[in-house]
């Protein structure tokens, strides 16, 4: 079989221009003779290719002087950890938007460092929405939101505005459409979505939020000892980095976010019109808080969620499986998924309806 279309939530696809130049390169790095696999960290060329990352995503996302960029390890799950323990002291507190499973991991592993506050929720009505009219606690030191909801498929239209800083868990909708990195003080994202293969976390935070009275902190666990040490303090996740560097150069060499965000709203939109005239297939989000990167939509018939996806991946089409904890379908556009797979996703969706 040929290469196929994966609507996997995370790892997902990877441009293909990406994974060539990978493999043209595997054996010999740019005439070093090794792959970038077994490179020294602290050579020449990986300084290189670390600091081009670094470079490519200022550039795609118009990261400000005053933020740092980190490429870090342990994913979004220990980014839920690390934000209390880096952004409050003991008696201090934060505010935290439940809008999805991953919101709510976040806000228990946060409960276990500081006493914490659910400002809202919408688990209530099965995360089918954003809360949009909420209020923060009194001293809270920041908001912390997921800005998409991979598993649920909402999103943030807007970003609130409490005059705290907005720390964001960006995992599922980085680099999908134009964010205004000012609007937030600290803002991660597991790479594994539109950055690059899973490995590395990305964070991007203010100067200011970068403490230096830690001391009783393990020093892996501070930003400070990142910062310092230019995301090298240890072993980077060496080829994850250099796989993220090549998906933002290709992202640049192909429009930038502004290009991506019309793709993306284009191939979402697709779905959505035909999710909206169906009379097989549900999709129970607020329409004005659907995500565009993961488009969830499930029959009345678990029997028959099944044969779809049994059906889709016998043609091509992988991953289509939505999660164990709301079942159901769910289609992961993200920017490395072309228009083509989305159409041919859409046409397989209008035949099985017409048959069954």
């Amino acid at each position: 079989m040929g290469r196929i279309f994966n609507f996997s939530a995370g790892p997902s696809m990877l441009p293909e221009k990406v994974l060539k130049k990978a493999a043209e390169e595997m054996m010999d790095y740019m005439g070093t003779g090794m792959s970038v696999m077994e490179m020294s960290h602290r050579s020449k060329a990986y300084e290189s290719i670390i600091q081009n990352a670094e470079t490519s995503l200022r550039k795609a996302m118009g990261i400000p002087d005053d933020y740092k960029v980190l490429f870090l390890q342990g994913g979004a799950s220990q980014q839920f950890a690390m934000v209390p323990m880096n952004l409050l002291l003991p008696d201090e507190t934060a505010d935290y938007l439940n809008t999805g499973s991953f919101a709510k991991n976040a806000i228990k592993e946060a409960a276990i460092i500081r006493k914490i506050n659910v400002a809202a929720s919408s688990e209530a009505d099965g995360y089918t929405y954003i809360p949009k009219n909420f209020d923060i606690s009194k001293d809270s030191k920041y908001l912390h939101i997921t800005t998409n909801n991979t598993i649920e498929g909402t999103k943030f239209e807007k970003i609130p505005d409490k005059g705290i800083p907005v720390v964001a868990d960006m995992s599922s909708n980085i680099l999908s459409e134009k964010t205004d990195v000012t609007n937030f003080g600290l803002i991660y994202a597991g790479a594994q979505k539109n950055l690059g293969p899973a490995g590395v976390t990305v964070v991007i935070i203010k100067n200011n939020l970068v403490r230096d009275d830690l001391n009783d902190l393990p020093k892996i666990f501070r930003y400070k000892t990142h910062v310092d040490g230019d995301s090298m303090f240890n072993t980077p996740p060496a080829y994850s980095i250099y796989i993220l560097g090549m998906v933002l150069d290709w992202l640049l060499d192909n429009g930038g976010v502004e290009a991506m965000e019309k793709q993306n709203k284009t191939k979402a939109a697709m779905l959505y019109d035909f999710l909206d005239e169906s009379q097989m297939f549900i999709n129970k989000v607020n329409k004005e808080d659907r995500s565009i990167m993961n488009v969830v939509f499930k029959t009345n018939s678990e029997e028959l969620d099944s044969k779809f996806v049994k059906a889709a991946e016998a043609i091509g089409m992988t991953a289509l499986k939505g999660h164990r904890s709301v079942g159901g379908m769910r289609a992961s556009i993200y920017n490395a998924m072309p228009q083509e797979g989305v159409e041919k996703l859409l046409a397989f969706m209008k035949e099985f309806e017409k048959n069954n």
